[in-house]
């Protein structure tokens, strides 16, 4: 009975640690680190600036598919990956249904950063101007944050930037949630940017 007690104590012990270790932020180690986020536009065909425009649907696949209608964001903010709390930013929204028919419109904002990954990727050789931040501060990466709209919804905001030499397995652009409402297909048009200082 006491071996069996404390294998169990053992078990209630490695998944507290790993459930601990898989919610903590991760962008490095550095507690200074910020991370800026922008949907980004081209200006010119040469010029990364921010006002950018993210858009993504209900997906139409599987065996009971959605109507298509989709939902599209602007957006900037900052946090730190050391502190969830440490947020901020956020955007306007509109959704709309398949055809283009607006439905409804507001504000977000960010309430707090659930996960932060960097990917491989640089942005020199995209032939680009950085006019946000430094280019030499641009990275590739994913971030998933919850959100809150002015309508009363909450949700779930998925950020991903891919640059030169990004994996193939990434997307660009975001997904969304907005209530019991899943728009989870990117329309592939999208461009994003994340900026990392303090990073050592």
């Amino acid at each position: 009975m006491r071996l069996l007690k404390w294998a169990t104590i053992s078990v209630f012990v490695s998944v507290f640690i790993y459930l601990t270790a898989a919610s903590r932020p991760v962008a490095g180690d550095d507690h200074g680190t910020r991370v800026r986020w922008d949907v980004i536009q081209i200006v010119g065909g040469t010029t990364v600036e921010a006002g950018g425009t993210s858009t993504a649907a209900t997906s139409t696949a599987g065996s009971a598919p959605a109507d298509g209608s989709t939902i599209t964001l602007t957006g900037s903010g900052t946090f730190n990956p050391s502190d969830q709390q440490e947020v901020t930013g956020g955007g306007n929204w509109t959704t709309a249904t398949a055809n283009g028919t607006a439905t409804a419109n507001g504000t977000y904002r960010v309430t707090e950063l659930i996960r932060f990954n960097l990917a491989p990727g640089t942005f020199a050789g995209l032939g680009l101007t950085d006019g946000v931040g430094d280019a030499a501060n641009a990275r590739p990466g994913l971030a998933v944050m919850k959100i809150s709209y002015s309508d009363g919804s909450k949700g779930i905001l998925v950020f991903s930037c891919t640059l030169n030499g990004s994996p193939l397995t990434m997307m660009e652009g975001t997904t969304t949630t907005k209530g019991f409402v899943d728009y989870s297909n990117p329309d592939g048009n999208a461009l994003t940017l994340f900026h990392v200082t303090n990073e050592d």
